[in-house]
């Protein structure tokens, strides 16, 4: 796995637990943490987390010895 894709799963991994706190909690994590910069700072973060599931989905067609 190259650095790329370790940034691109530790962001998918921050979206996803944003997610289980909205789902169960209704309360938005980043939005908390990042309310008193802007909106547009919050969406750039969230833009982010989507790229990175992009990146993230690459990695299921891989095969074991690309991985390493």
């Amino acid at each position: 796995m190259n650095v790329l894709q370790k940034i691109a799963l530790v962001l998918v991994i921050i979206g996803a637990l944003n997610w289980g706190l909205v789902g169960i909690f209704n309360f938005d994590l980043v939005a908390f943490i990042f309310d008193n910069l802007s909106n547009v700072v919050t969406r750039i973060i969230f833009a982010l987390v989507g790229i990175a599931g992009i990146v993230a989905v690459s990695t299921l067609f891989m095969n074991d010895k690309e991985l390493n």
